[in-house]
């Protein structure tokens, strides 16, 4: 144990040195500059252009997920696999209007029990991620494209982040799965979360749910490219587990596992900030892991979790307008440039460029209002869906599955 102390005082030194000497931004560079580039030809192909939401964020070829029961296998997602730890996330961007059916063909497939979003649909008057779940207004999501019903079970709305329970059924074959969407609404693009606290309050709320278990299929990460705040999320809660399981717990080498996780898909932490809280929040987690067994009373309480959430003004909602049938399904080659012009890989921050109404793709059956606008209410509960036993055939026909018919 005093070992233990010892080298707890050390990391906590280091920590105190980088920071007095303002070095967080050299480390970052040494980290970009050490980062190890792999080939991601297939992200490149013609066809494949309209599936990715920037063009200098693609998965590498060794590590992308590959789509299995459709005609083109491209999604731009990473598995990223943390053996030490028994750790697997896919990292992904937040899905296009057009690859919201491959998001949930993706999921079943992988057997992901939860969906980790950390951004909000609108951010700067941009839309930065497609709404691809069902609001308590709509309750279900239908995917033509994929043949994937999406019903609202429960949604627990807190100050900064919501918890929903979805229902995710196959058309094809009528089986249903229940997925967790921890949903974090504060996070800023760029930035970072209110505090270390907020954010292991929310970390450790996914891992009580079980879902990053390694009895499960990897849980899927998203922001808008699947790079920084995802990058931030998988790197703490990897240290965590890693100096839960070592006998050394402070022999864990931040700055080596986040380039091990660059292996793996290309610029994760985008600037030094995000760099700089990953370890504030690894630092602040080790109080639990030393023997803390308040800490997680006091995060929820300095997280203030239970507060009323902030609600976004109407002025930001996007106008959805319907497109025809099966315009953008991905199958076609050539189609929608990549939507969001050269992302910021790496702390290259975007021209701001106003918001432009984009078409809702044939994929969805429906029209739905922005979810970021979060509600006032407190828990709420969607009242049960008609019982859809064994009418697995006469939904589909009436979505028009494409992979059905």
């Amino acid at each position: 144990m005093e070992h233990t102390e010892v080298a707890s005082v050390k990391m906590d030194k280091d920590f105190d040195d980088i920071d007095s000497e303002g070095r967080w931004r050299k480390l970052y560079s040494e980290i970009r500059n050490q980062s190890h580039e792999c080939s991601y030809k297939v992200a490149k192909y013609p066809e494949n252009r309209n599936r990715n939401r920037y063009r200098d964020v693609s998965p590498f070829d060794h590590s992308r997920v590959k789509l299995e029961n459709t005609e083109n296998d491209y999604i731009n997602a990473s598995l990223v696999v943390m053996e030490e730890a028994q750790r697997s996330y896919i990292l992904t961007q937040g899905p296009l209007r057009n690859t919201c059916g491959h998001f949930w063909l993706m999921i079943w497939e992988q057997k992901t029990k939860a969906v980790i979003m950390l951004n909000r649909v609108i951010e700067k008057g941009s839309e930065k991620c497609a709404p691809y779940w069902p609001t308590a207004e709509e309750k279900e999501m239908a995917f033509k494209d994929t043949c994937f019903l999406v019903t609202l079970i429960s949604e627990d709305i807190k100050s900064y982040y919501t918890t929903r329970i979805l229902e995710l059924q196959n058309l094809s074959t009528g089986e249903k799965r229940k997925i967790y969407h921890f949903h974090y609404t504060t996070w800023p693009d760029f930035g970072v979360p209110e505090s270390p606290a907020s954010f292991l309050n929310f970390l450790f709320k996914v891992r009580e749910s079980g879902a990053l278990e390694v009895d499960h299929g990897p849980a899927v990460v998203h922001c808008s490219a699947g790079i920084g705040r995802s990058g931030t999320f998988s790197l703490v809660d990897t240290c965590l587990v890693l100096m839960e399981k070592r006998k050394e717990p402070f022999s864990v080498d931040i700055k080596s596992i986040l380039l091990n996780m660059r292996e793996y898909r290309m610029g994760l932490i985008q600037t030094p900030d995000q760099l700089r809280f990953s370890y504030m929040a690894v630092l602040e987690g080790a109080k639990l892991i030393r023997g803390d067994a308040s800490i997680q009373n006091q995060w929820r309480e300095l997280s203030r979790e239970d507060q009323e959430p902030a609600v976004e003004p109407p002025a930001l909602t996007p106008t959805q307008a319907r497109s025809p049938t099966e315009q953008y399904n991905g199958n076609q080659r050539g189609g929608q440039p990549e939507t969001g012009g050269e992302y910021r890989l790496d702390c290259k921050e975007p021209s701001q460029s106003p918001f432009k109404e984009q078409e809702l793709d044939g994929n969805t059956t429906h029209k739905r209002r922005r979810e970021d606008s979060i509600s006032k209410s407190g828990t709420t509960k969607t009242p049960q869906s008609k019982s859809r036993t064994n009418d697995s055939e006469r939904k589909r026909k009436s979505l028009g599955c494409i992979c059905c018919t």
